[in-house]
């Protein structure tokens, strides 16, 4: 299946939920928010949504500083 994250086109095999990518993408434990298709994906639903042929995510991941 191909997906696009952030702009970039990417192949992951199916079924892949948010919370699978998150590993894969070695994102867990970050503090990160999701937009799928155009829309936020909660956090509590990131197990249950998965992802489809042709999906468009932007993940950003919050960097701390000051």
């Amino acid at each position: 299946m191909q997906i696009s994250i952030n702009g970039e086109a990417r192949e992951f095999v199916a079924p892949l939920s948010l919370l699978d990518l998150i590993d894969l993408l070695e994102l867990k434990g970050k503090r990160i928010a999701i937009e799928q298709n155009g829309e936020i994906v909660p956090k509590s639903q990131h197990g249950a949504t998965f992802l489809s042929e042709g999906d468009v995510l932007e993940i950003v991941v919050a960097v701390g500083g000051g």
